[in-house]
């Protein structure tokens, strides 16, 4: 065996960070499981590797009895019928997790560890699952957690405070601490509930906006950023949903000579204008430019918020283009639209614009991988093709990229 695979006390000491940065060794020291006395067994030298080199192997000994302490070491006898007789360490065992938090180098840690361990204990017991499941983010917080702790007792006790997240006077409290840990003030708000629910997976800050299904939007009024599903997760007031729309036709006045408006999603609902058709795109350069036409209104679109448009009846009655980006996430928020307002009809995201464009092809970062079941024909063959890298790896052709010539003829506005 040759000298570099043996344990060597760096070895040892990786084994003992890695069980530190998984929480493992925290977890010990709040609620033992057993496991220590911990015995590590070393990969040490053989009989011919004491013939071979002798000095080498001395010295992988002499490195491992010397730090003895933290840790006692098990021995063996090797070599007595070739070299003589040698006792080399075989284990390494570990008495209790301070001692191998000390050899890790983490002693300060852990007492830091269990002070806001025992702080979060006495603001309310419910909290020592949450401790236990995210030691280190309670070490990485410090302090914070006691005041995000403070956040979910507040909101344990006023259940639907019908007030914006700004009003909540807590000391230390303020809008951008809570926008700074609203994932976790959410985990130990779930804590404190009495029935456990399904845990909010703990990579990150924020659930991510992408992957979230169109469909599970619909019913919601404002909840398309984190903030907004803050809010009503914990039942805070929310700024109202805003719809930015321009009327492409001159004719058709609206507030005075004004028209690019922005309302509310309920007044863009209750709206009564004089248009055939409606242009949704998701470019705000797209959305400015866009020439006259007659009888036409032009909306900002939401991406896969489409609460704003989903009340709006009145678009039932009008031919309703969507125009966004030409990849996978592009036709999953057509397939979403469709669920509010089946006659949407496609524009720019086909295979001819697609191949035609093929110098300003971009990469999605992640594919979408949903069943889409309001597409045409054409629209799914295509969404197939780009989720199974038919044209190349993960293509995609922001609207914003397409040349305008070839925009405008097929938009047909003029």
């Amino acid at each position: 065996m040759a000298a570099e695979s043996w344990t060597t006390l760096a070895d040892l000491r990786a084994l003992s960070l890695k069980a530190w940065n998984s929480g493992s060794l925290l977890r010990e020291l709040l609620e033992p499981t057993g496991l220590y006395p911990r015995r590590r067994p070393l990969k040490r030298p053989t009989a011919a590797a004491l013939l071979r080199d002798y000095a080498a192997a001395g010295a992988w000994a002499g490195e491992l009895f010397a730090a003895a302490g933290p840790f006692s070491l098990e021995t063996v006898e090797v070599g007595q019928s070739t070299i003589g007789s040698n006792r080399l360490p075989a284990a390494a065992v570990f008495a209790s997790a301070g001692d191998e938090i000390g050899f890790a180098g983490k002693t300060r840690d852990a007492a830091r560890f269990k002070e806001l361990a025992g702080g979060m204990a006495a603001l309310d017991p419910s909290f020592r699952q949450w401790v236990l499941r995210r030691p280190l983010k309670l070490l990485e917080l410090g302090a914070d957690a006691l005041t995000a702790s403070r956040v979910a007792l507040w909101l344990r006790a006023n259940p639907e405070p019908g007030v914006y997240v700004r009003q909540l006077s807590l000391p230390g409290v303020h809008t951008k601490f809570i926008e700074n840990h609203r994932r976790v003030i959410d985990e130990l708000a779930e804590a404190l509930r009495p029935v456990a629910l399904p845990e909010i997976p703990s990579a990150g800050e924020d659930l991510p906006d992408v992957p979230v299904e169109p469909d599970a939007l619909l019913g919601q009024t404002a909840a398309r950023t984190p903030a907004a599903r803050f809010a009503a997760r914990h039942g805070f007031v929310h700024p109202p949903e805003l719809v930015r729309f321009r009327m492409l036709d001159p004719a058709v006045p609206l507030l005075g000579g004004a028209r690019d408006i922005t309302v509310t999603a309920a007044a863009f609902s209750s709206l009564q204008l004089p248009v055939a058709s409606v242009i949704v795109t998701e470019n705000l350069v797209n959305f400015l430019a866009l020439p006259e036409r007659t009888g036409t209104l032009a909306i900002y679109g939401g991406g896969y918020g489409f609460s704003s448009l989903r009340d709006a009846t009145w678009l039932r009655d009008c031919d309703v283009l969507y125009w966004g980006d030409l990849d996978t996430h592009g036709f999953r928020i057509l397939d979403g639209l469709r669920a509010v307002h089946p006659h949407v009809v496609s524009v720019l995201m086909d295979e001819a614009t697609l191949l035609e464009h093929r110098d300003v092809w971009g990469s999605e970062p992640a594919s979408s991988r949903a069943a889409l079941t309001r597409l045409t024909e054409e629209e799914s063959a295509l969404y197939t093709a780009l989720g199974t890298d038919t044209f190349g790896r993960a293509v995609r052709l922001e609207q914003e990229l397409i040349r305008w010539d070839w925009a405008h003829g097929r938009l047909a506005v003029g």
